[in-house]
């Protein structure tokens, strides 16, 4: 990869983050989804950015990609998450095409068109939602839960069940009669995502859409991991632009500080280069497992040892940054108020914003698990999980965990 193919790709793109992030804060206090700006991006073909020339994207490599992932999440770190599911599909079909060609969904992609998720359900865990037979069509019934994304989408990447218990993934127009998508996710931070409800009633699905689970590429939930580290990256990235513009602007002083304005005060820079550094480590750190995603995605080409090593490599190394920037940028967010005093907790500056976007993003897929998994591969050798589900334990367990 040429670096006019990134210095182009980035010129194109930059002028839409700045304007996404000159709306940030007032999207931010009126909780305003951002379609019209995921509109921007789809109009200047950001959903195609990994998707070859040839095919119309931008042709990018991981390692490019993550680079304008970051600025983005720095403008506005909902809508790297609300991506997440359009860039997951992207990946799975960039991943099989080599073997089959995937070339109508890559030109859908390259043409604008986004794809959102619906893959976690409430209740009980596992996959309650069925794909099912009716008047010789095929029909979808369930209800998902943080379908990320899912509002601002084209298509649906969903996960299903056939009668028999086989599982499958299913890709579905939002358009389609039958799926309904609401804006009930009430968390605190993160509030941008799109990221509640769809519910599938007998919505028909065409055959051709439907594959088995089993074949999806092997490093899904480590890109989804990464998708998370990018907007924690992106959200220091905005915690260092905000403090330093406070602190250069800032007129009120202490009696007890150390200098006559507060720009100058040694113990006020220095909490604000802690919080730089904190913000580079986490930018270095996500961009070392972006080359990690292109070693692994450069594997599929490889023998099955190499492509497994691969695997194992890209599914520890985003478990490892997982389990240091969850910690290390809302640190950083919080410091930001050690400098600027109590009128910094306004709401009118919604600054707490960026510690309740970092906070929530480290909720996701707990980091106390990847950390057992991480020790469990240095001192064991267990290989770590790929996939997992989560929901309200059964009956049975809840039995099995009373006997304990």
């Amino acid at each position: 990869m040429s670096d006019n193919v990134f210095a182009t790709a980035a010129a194109k793109y930059r002028p839409i983050f700045a304007r996404i992030a000159a709306g940030a804060l007032d999207r931010e206090q009126a909780r305003e989804l951002p379609f019209e700006q995921i509109g921007w991006l789809k109009e200047a073909g950001f959903g195609a950015a990994r998707i070859p020339a040839e095919f119309g994207g931008d042709g990018l490599n991981w390692e490019e990609f993550t680079q304008l992932l970051i600025e983005l999440a720095a403008a506005d770190s909902n809508i790297p998450q609300a991506l997440r599911a359009h860039i997951a599909l992207t990946e799975e079909h960039l991943y099989h095409h080599h073997r089959e060609d995937r070339s109508v969904w890559l030109q859908r992609f390259a043409n604008g068109q986004l794809a959102g998720n619906a893959w976690t359900e409430p209740g009980v865990g596992g996959t309650g939602t069925v794909l099912d037979e009716a008047g010789g069509k095929l029909v979808l019934n369930g209800r998902k839960f943080y379908t990320t994304g899912t509002i601002f989408a084209d298509w649906i990447d969903v996960t299903a069940k056939r009668p028999d218990g086989t599982d499958v993934s299913v890709i579905i127009s939002t358009k389609t009669a039958g799926v309904e998508t609401f804006d009930d996710w009430d968390g605190f931070g993160q509030r941008l995502t799109g990221s509640g409800t769809t519910v599938f009633t007998d919505a028909e699905v065409g055959p051709a859409n439907v594959s088995a689970f089993a074949d999806r590429f092997p490093y899904q939930t480590a890109l989804y991991q990464h998708i998370l580290l990018v907007s924690l990256a992106g959200i220091a990235k905005a915690v260092v632009t905000d403090v330093a513009a406070n602190v250069r602007e800032r007129k009120r002083v202490f009696g007890h500080g150390n200098a006559p304005l507060v720009r100058n005060d040694a113990q006020i820079l220095q909490v604000v280069g802690e919080i730089s550094a904190k913000a580079y480590a986490a930018e270095a750190t996500t961009l070392r497992v972006a080359q990690t995603l292109d070693r692994v995605f450069a594997s599929r080409l490889q023998n099955d040892d190499a492509e497994k090593a691969a695997n194992i490599a890209i599914e520890l190394e985003s478990g490892q940054a997982q389990i240091v920037l969850s910690a290390l940028v809302p640190d950083a967010a919080g410091a930001l108020f050690n400098v600027l005093g109590a009128s910094s907790t306004s709401t009118g500056k919604a600054l707490d914003r960026h510690w309740r976007n970092a906070r929530t993003v480290a909720t996701h897929n707990p980091f106390i698990y990847k950390s057992r998994i991480v020790g469990d591969w240095e001192v064991n050798a267990t290989e770590p999980p790929y996939v997992w589900t989560i929901g309200v334990a059964g009956a049975d367990a809840e039995r099995r965990t009373a006997a304990v």
